[in-house]
């Protein structure tokens, strides 16, 4: 167990570095600097994020410059003509219905709240493993509107129905997160990084599984939890920073034995 946790500590400082950014869905919340700009782009980003990573950060940046490059100000002050552009987006299967419920919501929300994370934290408690209630609780209140798209709901994904929840563990990551290495924003307080889960991705799952991090033979939120309850014996105060080594290793590395 201790040669595991220094092997993994090695490849966090390998790859929890700005290096990483660059190439990383992560570089388009980076290119803001308001908070709000940093949650919109990232929670678009990372909606987006299947598929290469450069097709992924190009269409993230492609919806920014839609918004002007000026995502918050855009979502709270923008006229209906403003939408038609946004009627010829499509990366994969999030099409422009999609796009413009996801506006909607957003619209709707930041014209009520100061923040994002607020739309996170509703029912919080102090307790450690709250994820699976709070991810829940956040798809609900996504989709609660009557105009809801039901086709949309694939795009933001709840433990209710098993997934893994990949790519909300990663934006919640990005904005609960904090370390001094610039690469993770951490700009949210009411959660901790103790109770972040770690993305499950298919990179993940695999390097975690040949490092005996996960037993589970599905992919689902079961194994997310699996994992981060391995990765917490390494670091209880900080698992989901071993998301760093397992991805690094399975995308950089995935050709060498």
């Amino acid at each position: 167990m201790k040669d595991l946790k220094a092997f993994l500590d090695e490849k966090v400082s390998l790859y929890n570095r700005p290096d990483f950014i660059e190439d990383d869905p992560i570089s388009v919340p980076h290119r803001f600097g308001k908070k709000q700009d940093i949650e919109i782009s990232g929670f678009f980003a990372a909606t987006l994020a299947w598929g290469q990573r450069k097709t992924i950060i190009n269409k993230s940046l492609e919806l920014m410059a839609m918004m002007d490059n000026s995502p918050h100000d855009f979502l709270c002050h923008h006229e209906p003509n403003d939408l038609k552009p946004f009627l010829k987006f499509k990366h994969r299967t999030f099409n422009d219905l999609d796009t413009l419920y996801f506006i909607d919501f957003l619209s709707r929300h930041y014209r009520e709240h100061e923040s994002l994370e607020t739309a996170f934290i509703q029912g919080l408690t102090g307790e450690v493993d709250i994820m699976e209630r709070l991810l829940s609780n956040f798809h609900e209140l996504f989709f609660e509107a009557s105009h809801a798209p039901h086709r949309t709901r694939k795009h933001v994904a709840t433990p209710k129905r098993k997934a893994a929840c990949k790519r909300i563990n990663m934006f919640l990551r990005w904005m609960v997160r904090k370390d001094d290495r610039g690469v993770d924003f951490g700009i949210w307080n009411s959660l901790s990084p103790a109770q972040l889960i770690c993305p499950c991705d298919l990179h993940v799952d695999r390097v975690g599984r040949s490092l005996g991090l996960i037993q589970r033979k599905a992919t689902d939120w079961q194994t997310a939890m699996e994992l981060t309850r391995n990765l917490r014996k390494f670091d209880p105060k900080d698992p989901v920073k071993y998301d760093f080594a397992l991805f690094g290793m399975g995308v950089m590395e995935k050709n060498k034995k």
